[in-house]
């Protein structure tokens, strides 16, 4: 499905004081071991599935990316909501995860890997130019650049 392209420049405006980035992902290391990799790579869609029925859990947006190493970009409202999620026994993580420790762990199989970033939002910076909503301004707010955001140094000093 297409998404509406929105000409001109545009930027993220969040509101709120700081935005949590989690980046995810797994590599598939001995690719030729499908079923290793299919497994693995088949638990991330129920996650995003719980987390888009229930935004009470902190995610606010994400996109993703596949290939060899695939990438899960994700912005969550706090550390706390991402930590909570993780470790809830109720949702599709916990499990998933102490099963890929205790059967896949050290078989040099199937990498995984994240990466959390707590950002003041005055320490941010972005702009879109003919794009669909994305990234930050997805998970946020989009809105045009003007007055007091038309440069990179105005964007980033909020």
């Amino acid at each position: 499905m297409a998404q509406q392209v929105f000409p001109g420049r545009f930027t993220a405006a969040p509101d709120r004081s700081d935005v949590t980035v989690f980046l995810i992902g797994m590599r598939a290391n001995r690719w030729w071991q499908l079923g290793k990799v299919w497994w693995t790579a088949s638990k991330m869609p129920p996650m995003l599935q719980h987390l888009a029925t229930h935004p009470d859990a902190g995610m606010l947006g994400a996109h993703s990316w596949f290939g060899r190493t695939t990438i899960l970009l994700s912005y969550w409202e706090s550390p706390e909501h991402l930590q909570r999620f993780a470790a809830d026994r109720d949702a599709p993580h916990l499990q998933p995860w102490r099963d890929f420790m205790r059967t896949l762990q050290g078989t040099g199989s199937v990498g995984v890997w994240h990466e959390t970033y707590q950002v003041p939002v005055a320490d941010l910076e972005a702009v879109y130019v003919d794009m669909p909503a994305f990234g930050l301004a997805a998970a946020t707010a989009h809105a045009p650049v003007g007055s007091g955001t038309k440069t990179a140094r105005q964007r980033l000093g909020r």
